[in-house]
């Protein structure tokens, strides 16, 4: 429940409501990805293979589109949320944490993995019949995407440390966490240790995850505070990003010397601020929106159908590429131009494009997420369309 009045409410007086914001969140933050993908990846296709890029390398100034684009800090975050909740959900079952945890592996894992083994098994066929060495690079485009589901999965299996730093040190978790961060990137960035930056995965990330334990008692500060946020996230990142030592975009950009996002920075933490600020600002907005049976329509139905759009998203973009290609007749480009008016015109094509490729994909493969028989008694499940991937 939303209070922004500087009363609180005992989570007990709540009850059992969805929270449909969350679900809105979770969904929301999915499809940008989706979109993203589908409307500004731009393909070069040289002697070794594709070659992916993004207008950002071109369009100046365009990289500050990616401080509200950017969703994976806020993914993480209500995921943390969604955890707690269910892991209390789960107590009250007797569910051990052991049981807790692999569950919820096997539901993401499984799919992920199914989907990563039938593109790796396609990729060796096609190279071996057809002599395509590039073939692995169109792979490894096709399930890059998958990254962010084995680092969730990671978080998943490493909650019941989470969930003791949180019991014992509250708060203070999320400082040791965020001073962690900072000192991976002093040793990266300062004297030179490159591989120590990889920790970030785990770090910041977690503290993403770790910050969702906070979620209710975020709704439940008055307003001051979410605006506090707000500017605390957003002159963090004005200043890092200016102070010269990391890139502005929250992306990685072909010619940056180094990517905000592999390894993740410092930078996020500061990111992660901002949006969370920034979704607690809107949220009486987004609330009275959301309970509108027209709104409430489209939330279920995002939310049925965003984690399986994610993870087929890439494969219907590949069979579109490849429709465009077989179709125009023409060869794929070696090298990428600056976007024009006509490139930038075209992407509702390239996305609408790409959906309607998708949609078979889900239809065939996707029927555990979308399917009509749901179980209607997980009031905030894990993943969206969670009702089918939350056996707790």
């Amino acid at each position: 429940m939303s209070e922004h009045d500087g009363v609180a409410t005992p989570p007990a007086a709540t009850g059992p409501r969805r929270d449909k914001y969350v679900d809105w969140l979770r969904a929301f933050s999915l499809l940008v990805v989706v979109l993203w993908h589908w409307a500004f990846t731009m393909l070069a296709w040289g002697p070794d293979g594709p070659s992916p890029t993004s207008p950002l390398g071109f369009t100046s100034g365009l990289w500050i589109l990616t401080w509200l684009l950017q969703v994976m800090p806020l993914f993480f975050y209500v995921g943390g949320h969604v955890h707690l909740l269910s892991w209390h959900r789960a107590c009250e079952r007797g569910v051990g944490i052991g049981t807790f945890v692999w569950r919820r592996i096997r539901s993401l894992a499984i799919p992920a993995l199914a989907l990563a083994g039938t593109w790796v098994v396609l990729g060796v066929i096609v190279t071996q019949a057809f002599g395509i060495r590039w073939m692995d690079k169109v792979v490894l485009l096709v399930i890059s995407p998958l990254w962010f589901i084995g680092v969730y999965l990671t978080l998943v299996a490493l909650l019941p440390v989470s969930l003791w730093l949180h019991r014992h040190f509250d708060v203070l978790a999320l400082i040791w966490l965020g001073g962690a961060a900072l000192v991976v990137d002093v040793l990266r960035l300062r004297y030179g240790y490159e591989a120590v930056g990889w920790l970030n995965m785990v770090i910041v990330w977690g503290l993403a995850h770790q910050a969702g334990f906070f979620y209710d008692r975020v709704v439940r500060l008055p307003r001051r505070f979410d605006a506090a946020l707000l500017w605390t996230g957003l002159f963090a990142l004005f200043g890092l990003v200016y102070s010269g030592i990391y890139p502005g975009s929250m992306v990685g950009v072909p010619g940056d010397r180094l990517s905000n996002m592999a390894p993740p920075t410092f930078v996020i933490v500061a990111l992660l601020t901002f949006q969370v600020g920034l979704v607690e600002m809107v949220r009486p907005f987004m609330e009275r929106l959301l309970e509108r049976p027209g709104w409430q329509r489209v939330n279920e139905t995002v939310n049925r159908f965003a984690l399986p759009l994610f993870l087929f998203h890439t494969t219907g973009m590949a069979i579109w590429v490849a429709l465009t290609w077989g179709l125009l007749g023409g060869a794929p480009a070696a090298s990428v131009a600056p976007p024009d008016v006509f490139w930038w015109l075209e992407r509702p094509l390239a996305v609408g494009g790409a959906l309607v490729c998708t949609l078979p994909v889900i239809m065939l493969f996707g029927r555990r997420w979308t399917g009509s028989s749901r179980r209607r008694e997980a009031p905030n499940p894990e993943v969206p369309n969670p009702e089918a991937a939350d056996p707790a």
